[in-house]
């Protein structure tokens, strides 16, 4: 059995004699690993050769490499030609010898990582700042030997009828039509971006959303850079409860807490609300804020709702820094959907349309405020419309942008009802669907008076982003 003291060692051997084992772990070593000086350097020399010749070196090639070396005394020298001489080859268990390796690896890279954190601490590093270290440990952390080299299409079958058939989690909406387009709702590790002008709705639909995932039992986390968390409350107040905005507030203190006992007893989920100042707080304070939540109430967000992306901050670009709206906003878009994919939730926010697209009833992909960047980045992205018409029949209309899930030229445009003291949204009867349909499409643009162009023409030029 190789001690733990001799795992440097024999990995050496190995990396002159096996060639499978080389193959496997050589990306993953790197020199710091090594401890003793002396193994280091044939490490050092191992890793140059095979980069140089991508073979295997033999003990001779090393020991005379290791004679050219101009860094050396001779006693040193020595020394590791020495070393290299006990380099034999000798049978071992392959997998075992991996494993072994990768947590070698990991107790080293956490090892260095800690040490670097205390010189960074102790002012010894003067290159770095102890803001750095959670990135360090991090780095440290993930150090693993990544086996997966890709998909083979026509070994793998079995992997890819596997995934045609297996049912993905995602989180439901209470709106059929949302679930339609979206195939049952939205996935974990995805960007989801509603588009409306100011009033239109758009808090109004994540307050929504935020109730009816909390009332399916799962936990959410709603990010407000725009209303203070106390307004965030009242609304999800009003949908949960059923009373109207006015009304709430005529409650009086039993009435509202009966209410509340009885809606605890329906769901087994919970709503937290953090509010942050405008464009002061980015992906890494949101990453911060749900390590902080695990830690001090056991609590891991399902979905995440941050109101809303224009007011983000970026954790690559100082606000004020001579960079434009295009590459800031993309920027903290590619920022929280790494988020999600790591946090592996689903993630919906929310962005302005432009002053033409304020006045428009046929909202485009062009209509987004700032940066064009953002429908880039987005997984899904529809836009939430509203007219006098709309308006006085309690409607909206929902216009999809953008859709990875399904095909956006399916149920393109539908609508929902809005009950907005409530602050709920609902489905409708199919006879309001059909005022959109290609047939009515003459009688909806007589409306649309700011462009001439029809949602079929409009969408054409886009469809590009339609992945």
């Amino acid at each position: 059995m190789v001690t733990a003291e001799r795992i440097e060692r024999t990995a050496l051997k190995n990396l002159i004699h096996n060639e499978v084992y080389t193959r496997k772990v050589l990306p993953f070593l790197k020199p710091e690993y090594f401890e003793d000086r002396n193994e280091r350097i044939v490490f050092s020399q191992i890793l140059k050769f095979v980069e140089q010749y991508n073979k295997q070196p033999t003990k001779e090639t090393l020991q005379i490499d290791i004679g050219k070396r101009k860094d050396l005394n001779e006693k040193e020298h020595q020394s590791i030609v020495d070393l290299i001489s006990t380099l034999n080859k000798e049978d071992i268990d392959i997998d075992w010898l991996t494993n072994t390796t990768e947590k070698f690896c990991k107790d080293r890279a956490i090892h260095n990582a800690v040490m670097e954190g205390i010189h960074i601490l102790d002012g010894k590093n003067k290159n770095q700042t102890p803001e750095a270290i959670p990135e360090i440990m991090k780095d440290a952390l993930s150090v693993s030997f990544d086996k997966n080299v890709g998909h083979d299409y026509l070994s793998d079958i079995e992997k890819r009828f596997d995934y045609y058939h297996k049912k993905e989690n995602r989180i439901p909406f209470d709106l059929d039509f949302f679930n339609k387009v979206t195939k049952g709702g939205l996935p974990n590790k995805t960007l989801n971006v509603a588009l409306a002008g100011t009033g239109v709705g758009k808090t109004l639909f994540m307050c929504h959303q935020a109730a009816a995932a909390l009332s399916d039992n799962k936990n959410v986390l709603y990010i407000t850079m725009e209303m203070a968390e106390e307004r965030i409350a009242e609304r999800i107040d009003a949908n949960l409860l059923n009373v109207s905005m006015e009304d709430l507030h005529m409650l009086n203190k039993k009435m509202f807490n009966d209410k509340i006992v009885q809606l605890q007893g329906k769901t087994t989920g919970t709503v937290i609300i953090k509010e942050y100042p405008t464009a002061s707080a980015g992906a890494n304070h949101y990453r911060a804020l749900v390590n902080e939540l695990a830690l001090k109430k056991s609590f891991k967000p399902d979905i995440i709702f941050i109101d809303y992306i224009n007011i983000c901050a970026s954790s690559r670009f100082k606000a004020g820094s001579n960079v434009n709206s295009y590459t800031y906003i993309k920027a903290i878009a590619e920022e929280l959907r790494g988020l999600a994919v790591e946090l592996n939730v689903p993630i919906v926010t929310a962005t302005q349309t432009t002053r033409t697209g304020f006045v428009s009833t046929d909202i485009g992909l062009e209509d987004t405020s700032e940066s064009f960047g953002l429908p880039a980045t987005a997984d899904f992205m529809f836009a939430l419309i509203s007219s006098e018409e709309l308006e006085k029949a309690g409607q909206m209309l929902v216009k999809q942008l953008k859709n990875r899930y399904n095909d956006p030229t399916m149920n393109r445009k539908f609508i929902i009802g809005v009950d907005r003291s409530r602050m709920k949204l609902f489905d409708i009867e199919q006879s309001a669907q059909n005022l959109i349909q290609p047939e009515q499409q003459e009688k909806y643009v007589q409306h649309n008076p700011t462009k001439e162009e029809t949602p079929e023409q409009k969408y054409k030029k886009f469809q590009d982003f339609q992945y």
